[in-house]
């Protein structure tokens, strides 16, 4: 009982730092190849040394960030052979993440689909009328959700922590998308109506493809 709430308070400093390290990866605010150094960190996130290299290890864990030969920290390339890396892993991933989930995916399943699917939808319109960093974040974690719910029935939490690995990889891309202008919301409707009318078949082939042109798109492949 003693330790138990330093440790709590510890797990929940290296959870908040997490997040906004994630965020400034994320928008570009640090940059891809940028040395991570622990001094700098703390200046401008807060945080004990213990806390930041703590922080740094979980971000490295999520290929996030990367440890440079025992050296320090630096914050992962995002070259265009990174992108093309994350899309081919991210796509079979969740193919075959989708694919378990429609053979073995009850209606309760089906549902989580459709509210996952009706919050983008949702989404993509708050996004559109206004597009700051905080509406882009809710956007962005309204996609996620979609894509964890999509192979929520596969029966393999080690699939689901995969996708959902290299879905915050992907990240980076698809928010400098949003920002430039670059995603097709109209394009996205229709998509996500191709899906649902396909997870409620279980046409296998149809969602599958609409999945693949769907995590494509996204991404700007």
């Amino acid at each position: 009982m003693l330790f138990g709430g330093r440790r709590s308070e510890d797990d929940t400093v290296v959870e908040m730092l997490a997040s906004a390290i994630r965020r400034d990866i994320s928008f570009g605010v640090l940059r891809p190849d940028q040395k991570l150094k622990i001094t700098d960190l703390r200046q401008s996130y807060g945080g004990s040394n213990h806390s930041m290299r703590e922080t740094l290890r979980i971000l490295s864990s999520e290929g996030v960030v990367e440890a440079t030969n025992q050296r320090g920290f630096r914050v992962t390339s995002a070259t265009e052979d990174d992108l093309r890396d994350i899309l081919l892993v991210r796509l079979e991933v969740e193919k075959l993440g989708l694919k378990r989930s429609l053979e073995r995916g009850d209606v309760a399943w089906e549902s989580r689909v459709i509210a996952a699917l009706h919050a983008v939808s949702r989404a993509d319109g708050q996004v559109q009328d206004n597009p700051d960093d905080v509406t882009a974040l809710q956007w962005d974690e309204a996609c996620r959700d979609l894509s964890m719910a999509l192979i929520s029935s596969s029966g393999s939490p080690r699939l689901s922590t995969m996708a959902a690995q290299f879905y915050g990889q992907s990240r980076r891309f698809r928010l400098a998308l949003l920002r430039e202008g670059r995603i097709d919301f109209a394009a996205r409707a229709v998509r996500r109506a191709q899906l649902q009318d396909a997870v409620i078949a279980r046409d296998e082939t149809r969602a599958l493809g609409v999945l693949e042109d769907d995590i494509g798109a996204d991404l700007g492949a």
